[in-house]
């Protein structure tokens, strides 16, 4: 029977502690240990991780005397797991039943998957919200070839972290998180499993993610994301050179979506009205890559700022309004169609 090790690093989340475990725990089917690493909390998590302690076998629980950081914490864990498989989860987030059955049966099926992961809930305020995944996944549970996986994600993180699954030998093979990626640290990760073989996707909801005012995520400006975003990229690329057939032309076309993508942001941030923030990502997309002062995305945006704010304001509608009408020309005349028929 495959193995699993889950870790759940821990700073100041013990009030979420238990429901973390709990969810691991309960899993069915394959052998489990699960590790907490406490960073130095100050709140009740060693009290909570004691417990837990006493109450099951498979808990094992480590405390740092000074805070060591995520990154760091993120690591040490890493370097504890040993058996087939492992799962790296935030005290915050939890499993839903059989998410880890789920993963553990596909890798075994797919000796070459060194990554799955599936869909998530996000869970705010008490309201939940599924995780939209991109489209070109489509329906049911299959593997991706490493390099559809990149394309389908180019520059965004598409994969929530509590969902994943990984492969610890390879994990062992291609390293720990990166000091300096505080904030796109996943997505750098999933691009390096992606370059040594295929993805596994679950078609089913594999876990639940809490956003709230203290996730590790938040804190960072629309023009840090995607300048970490681009520090993802490089270290990825320059990392995975020798497993990457045709690199070069790889990260041209990386940087090309990214810095589209932050044309893309721009354009909502003056829709929005915040003409600072829609100036600054400008800046940001013509430094990754000036070939998108040329590209029709940015274009369109020079033409709102054209206008000005006011002036987009008043003629924003009519342009609506005409971007929607073949879809109801093409509607009206599949039922003119039918009428006839």
């Amino acid at each position: 029977m495959s193995s699993v090790d889950a870790i759940i690093p821990c700073y100041q989340y013990g009030h979420f502690l238990w429901e973390c475990a709990d969810s691991i725990l309960r899993q069915c089917g394959p052998e489990l240990r699960l590790l907490i690493i406490d960073d130095a909390s100050t709140d009740n998590t060693p009290q909570v991780a004691e417990e837990l302690v006493r109450a099951d076998s498979r808990v094992e629980f480590r405390r740092h005397a000074v805070n060591h950081g995520h990154i760091s914490t993120f690591n040490e864990g890493l370097a504890w797991a040993a058996a087939d498989y492992m799962i790296l989860l935030s005290a915050d987030d939890y499993l839903m039943p059989g998410a880890i059955e789920r993963s553990v049966r596909l890798m075994d099926d797919n000796p070459s998957v060194g990554l799955t992961f599936g869909g998530a809930v996000a869970l705010h305020q008490g309201h939940e919200e599924v995780v939209p995944l991109p489209p070109e996944l489509g329906a049911g549970t299959k593997t991706l070839a490493g390099r559809d996986f990149i394309k389908m994600g180019g520059s965004r993180n598409i994969v929530l972290a509590p969902s994943v699954m990984v492969r610890t030998s390879l994990q062992k093979k291609v390293g720990g998180y990166l000091p300096d990626l505080t904030h796109s640290g996943d997505m750098e990760m999933w691009l390096r499993f992606a370059a040594h073989g295929p993805v596994g996707f679950i078609d089913a909801i594999q876990a639940v993610y809490r956003r709230h005012s203290t996730n590790m995520s938040g804190g960072y400006s629309a023009e840090q994301d995607f300048l970490q975003r681009k520090l993802a990229l490089e270290h990825f690329l320059d990392s995975c050179a020798g497993v990457l057939p045709d690199v070069d032309d790889l990260r041209s076309w990386l940087t090309n979506h990214l810095a589209l993508d932050t044309i893309n942001c721009a354009s909502r941030a003056f829709n929005d009205g915040d003409v600072g923030l829609s100036e600054r990502l400008l800046a940001v997309a013509s430094k990754l890559d000036p070939a998108v002062t040329r590209s029709r995305r940015w274009w369109l945006l020079a033409c709102k700022r054209r206008l000005g704010l006011r002036g987009w304001q008043l003629l924003r509608p009519a342009i609506e309004r005409l971007k929607s009408r073949p879809l109801r020309s093409r509607i009206e005349r599949e039922r003119t169609g039918k009428r006839m028929r």
